[in-house]
């Protein structure tokens, strides 16, 4: 494949969009409209709309950003880890894992003020010298969100930038419309010197290795929310390693369900090939295998502490009033990706795109389950009649943050190149050695 045909097949996709691109965009604004306007609702009338009450302070938006900050993690995972082993198969899906990091992370930065009764005073939240002689608890979870999710997105979106660089010159120079000027700017005067050539990858090393450690600090973060309290069922140390695989796990199935329409919409078969979906399948299926340990290792604990109410949240976390809940999320993100073993699954797209859909419902279960079944079932037993109820409001900003992901996501493939020029091209010429030696 020459370099040139590489150049023209992947900045084909900036140019005029199939009608699938715009029937995606229309129902992801569709779904962003109605967020947007439930949101208002409640900005107005106050989080009397959604379904919280004693004991259940915590419901579905918290569990949205859970969600939204574990889908962000595989974007890193796939680019600066598997980029530090040299797996050469991330070539094709780095692009969009990188693009998917920075937008869940926006999305998931949106929760915590969603979750506030004055949202408009959220930057009260940022540690800042002020007149009114007012300091943020450090102790607040809500605090340390604020620093884990402001890192997070500043690296990953650098990350994404860097990356990015030599294929918006790329585009630059191939692209006459309107976007030209833009990319002019974004493009920062690279001429593919050898000179950049060496900093850019000395930079590109550098930030691989200092987004790595994110993958574990950020979420660990996003655990201890939970994991500092003396609630049954949250109070544990397994809390950290299990967010963490989770996230990934997640992150994983998105990638796959992102990319397996995008293939076919930019027609982009001959880069992402069957062989990167199958990689990207073993990867979810090993932290399947992580996430059911936990569940167990969750279990075993509640049962050896001897705690009566750490044993009673747990089985009325299965045989409750949520075992629905729980039971589902078990067969999503343990039961079902075990069909991942076979290879007919993994080297299909049609049924491993359903997987991926059923373990990002399980993932989602998992964090309501997580959140709703220990904060109904406390040490005080005077509270375990109630029920949560989530409301339409609820649900509609849960859509919502749906529609900005895919909203983001989608302008985001029609602008800028879905796959890395760069890459593919050094992939190419490392694979030509081989195929010389071979013939």
């Amino acid at each position: 494949m020459s370099f040139s045909k590489i150049n023209d097949d992947i900045l084909r996709t900036l140019h005029a969009p199939g009608r699938w691109w715009y029937v995606g965009l229309l129902a992801a604004l569709s779904a962003l409209s109605f967020g947007a306007y439930a949101f208002m609702i409640q900005a107005t009338t106050g989080l009397g709309v959604a379904g919280y009450e004693h004991p259940i302070l915590w419901g579905i938006y918290i569990t949205d950003f859970v969600f939204w900050v574990g889908i962000a993690h595989s974007g890193t995972l796939i680019s600066a880890v598997l980029f530090l082993f040299r797996a050469r198969w991330r070539t094709a899906v780095a692009r969009a894992s990188e693009a998917m990091t920075v937008f869940a992370v926006c999305t998931a930065g949106l929760f915590p003020i969603i979750h506030i009764g004055r949202p408009w005073f959220f930057y009260w939240l940022i540690p800042y010298p002020n007149e009114r002689q007012l300091w943020v608890n450090f102790r607040s979870p809500l605090v340390w969100d604020v620093f884990a999710i402001t890192t997070y997105l500043t690296v990953s979106a650098m990350f994404l930038y860097l990356g990015l660089m030599p294929d918006i010159a790329a585009a630059r120079d191939k692209i006459k419309d309107w976007r030209r000027p833009i990319y002019k700017l974004l493009s920062f005067g690279w001429l593919g010197t050898s000179k950049q050539w060496r900093h850019y990858t000395a930079l590109y090393g550098f930030f691989a290795a200092l987004a790595t450690p994110l993958v574990i600090s950020v979420h660990s973060v996003v655990s201890w929310d939970f994991a500092v309290s003396i609630l049954p069922g949250w109070h544990s140390t397994i809390f950290a390693p299990y967010f963490v695989a989770g996230a990934i796990f997640s992150g994983l199935a998105m990638v796959i369900t992102l990319l397996v329409p995008m293939r076919k919409i930019f027609k982009l078969e001959s880069y992402i090939t069957v062989h990167h979906f199958e990689n990207l399948a073993k990867l979810m299926l090993t932290t399947s295998l992580i996430v059911g340990y936990a569940y167990m290792v969750e279990f075993f604990v509640a049962w050896y502490s001897g705690s009566r109410f750490e044993q009673g949240t747990f089985y009325d976390r299965m045989f409750g009033q949520y075992w629905a809940y729980s039971w589902m999320m078990f067969f999503c993100n343990v039961i079902l990706p075990l069909s991942l073993f076979f290879k007919a699954v993994r080297g299909n797209l049609a049924p491993l795109f359903i997987v991926s859909i059923f373990v990002n419902i399980g993932m989602w279960l998992e964090r309501y389950v997580i959140i709703v079944t220990s904060l109904s079932h406390d040490f005080d037993p005077a509270n375990w009649a109630g029920v949560y109820q989530p409301t339409w409001i609820e649900g509609a900003i849960t859509i919502g943050s749906f529609g900005m992901f895919f909203t983001l996501f989608l302008l985001f493939v029609k602008n800028f190149p879905a796959v890395s020029i760069t890459e593919m091209k050094e992939a190419e010429t490392l694979d030509r050695p081989h195929e010389a030696t071979s013939a």
